[in-house]
């Protein structure tokens, strides 16, 4: 053959593979359903500031997209004794100024997060137990606590590792601004343009291995129909949190596809018990009552009762949910088998309502997000037509994320819609309904300032045991107490969904991150 045909023919097979393989630009764009409101990793414990603070730091321990424990920035641990862990970290991990990661960043970044005293939801919950840190050299670090303690592994995973270098005498401006945001992780923080987006290029240095993006622009769109159509247009690749509305129309188009998973998120109310009169509770007449019936648990109960949970899953949530009787979802550390989901009883809730002392009801408003949790706006007008069937005269207002969070910690409201998201019901518990204190960090989310001594005991015999086993059935014990007694009011567990072009592939988390270093051209 001669030699030009040859080579004619070779650049045509050349072309005609090049056709069939997909062209791929080096740059992603992921829309995300909430917005980012701190770079600081050690400031605000929300999932949307964890997600994005994945891709600039690692922790020493890490999750999988099933939930499970892997290793991160340390390579093992292991239980010396009953009170001493032990971190083996990696070698030849550098931050992003080029400097050495070593176990001073290690103490350093535990230590940190008691030191942002005006933090809105602290990580001290992760960070508290830990009474002593020792160096045992660069690349050993051994953790004491007080008291025997099981899960300390997955308490530091849930704590980045910052530079101590950049980060000694940095506030929390310095991380939002760029200054003081040098990581290990994946990725370089490029810009931050508050609500609007985010940029990072590649770490083409990082320990873990190369992305598959040079570039990744995090597009902030908190309204559901804006997000669905910035993919739809090709505005982005990828988004998070799909319209329930719109799922059935993504799977019929062949030019996008879905990633589903149930979550780890419990859709709960808040419930203020505390004594003071509650600042939402009136009488029909708008005056405020002389105390707080929230306290009361017949009170809690009915509000439970109200609830038709089948309905508001697969009317409000469009199935995007399965009914909650816990506060932990299904399949994880804690989670109770004998607790049944709350039967639909709007007669029964009445009679509790009655001999609480209140045949003929009140007045509430129920607060919640609107631009935080799948449907929420809807959720918490769907209970409240419910709470209305039983005599409980209610309202509703609904918030932007930023304006609700702080009102909701302050102790604002009277019953909050809340979402959170564990991998151990024994943290939960502890985080949620656990007696505040500041000395050991229980309760830093207990908005409602529910406390019972009783839990408070087996919620401790949990996180003290060593003993897996042992550790799950004291932590489903303590969650059958936390529910008989309607600490809370949970609701649902919500479905974790991805939508994005053809092409790429995502494992959907369980903990509803979206990780931009785990998208991958198929």
């Amino acid at each position: 053959m001669p030699g030009s045909k040859r080579k004619h023919l070779s650049a045509l097979a050349l072309l005609g593979a090049l056709a069939i393989q997909p062209l791929w630009a080096a740059d992603l764009k992921i829309a995300l359903s909430a917005d980012v409101s701190s770079l600081d990793p050690h400031y605000l414990n929300i999932a949307p500031n964890v997600a994005f603070s994945s891709h600039i730091f690692d922790a020493l321990v890490n999750v999988d997209a099933n939930g499970k424990l892997v290793p991160g920035l340390a390579t093992s641990w292991r239980a010396v004794d009953a009170t001493t862990w032990e971190f083996k970290l990696r070698h030849d991990v550098k931050f992003h100024d080029g400097s050495k990661f070593t176990a001073e960043d290690v103490v350093f970044s535990l230590d940190r997060p008691a030191k942002l005293t005006n933090s809105p939801g602290p990580y001290t919950a992760y960070t508290k137990q830990i009474v002593a840190k020792k160096i045992v050299d660069p690349y050993t670090v051994r953790l004491s606590t007080a008291t025997p303690y099981g899960p300390l592994a997955l308490d530091v995973s849930a704590i980045f590792i910052v530079s101590k270098k950049a980060a000694e005498k940095a506030s929390t401006e310095d991380f939002n601004s760029g200054k003081a945001l040098i990581g290990t992780g994946p990725y370089k923080f490029v810009s931050f343009k508050r609500g609007d987006r985010i940029e990072v290029a590649r770490n083409d240095s990082y320990w873990g291995g190369k992305s598959d993006w040079d570039k990744v622009s995090f597009r902030i769109i908190t309204n559901s129909a804006p997000r669905l159509a910035a993919l739809l247009s090709g505005d982005v690749d990828a988004i998070e949190g799909v319209p329930t509305a719109d799922l059935s129309k993504l799977k019929g188009n062949a030019k996008f596809k879905l990633e589903q998973k149930i979550s780890w998120r419990t859709i709960f109310w808040e419930i203020d018990q505390s004594e003071r009169s509650s600042p939402f509770v009136t009488d029909k007449a708008g005056k405020p009552l002389p105390s707080n019936p929230l306290r009361d648990v017949r009170v809690r109960q009915a509000i439970s009762k109200s609830i038709n949970r089948k309905a508001l899953v697969d009317r409000t949530m469009e199935g995007l949910a399965v009914p909650a009787s816990n506060i932990v979802a299904p399949g994880l550390l804690g989670y109770n088998d004998a607790l049944k989901v709350e039967t639909y009883d709007p007669e029964g809730a009445k009679k509790l309502l009655a001999e609480a002392g209140y045949p003929n009801g009140f007045a509430l408003t129920l607060h919640g997000p609107n631009d935080r949790y799948i449907n929420d706006a809807q959720v918490v007008q769907t209970v409240a037509q419910f709470l209305n069937r039983i005599g409980i005269q209610t309202k509703v207002v609904t918030l932007p994320l930023s304006v609700y969070f702080s009102k909701a910690r302050a102790g604002e409201f009277s019953v909050a819609l809340l979402g959170w998201g564990t991998l151990a019901g024994d943290f939960g518990l502890r985080t949620l309904v656990g007696a505040s204190n500041p000395d050991t960090g229980w309760g830093t989310w207990n908005w409602g300032k529910y406390s019972n001594p009783a839990l408070d005991k087996l919620i401790a015999s949990s996180l003290g045991s060593v003993d897996q086993a042992k550790r799950a059935s004291y932590a489903q014990e303590a969650a059958a107490v936390a529910m008989k007694d309607y600490a809370v009011v949970p609701l649902h567990h919500q479905y974790a969904t991805w939508a994005m072009r053809k092409g790429l592939k995502y494992t959907a988390r369980t903990d509803e991150f979206t990780f931009a270093h785990q998208f991958h051209p198929e």
